[in-house]
């Protein structure tokens, strides 16, 4: 699944992805650490992993895997 970073706290390292059907959607700091990535910047597109709960676990670019 794939979003926008609509808005990311760099502080609290969470944040709220808008998916493609407009729907918004936030993930924890958790998710973040678990990318391995140092930021994010708003409208950039990211790829999203969620568990069965459908929780977000994990917040990568498209591009990595």
């Amino acid at each position: 699944m794939q979003g926008t970073v609509a808005t990311y706290d760099a502080s609290t390292r969470s944040g709220v992805l808008l998916l493609d059907d407009g729907t918004e959607l936030a993930f924890p700091a958790r998710a973040f650490d678990a990318s391995g990535l140092r930021l994010l910047r708003l409208g950039q597109r990211v790829r999203i992993e969620r568990n069965a709960d459908g929780e977000v676990v994990r917040v990568t670019l498209p591009t990595m895997a």
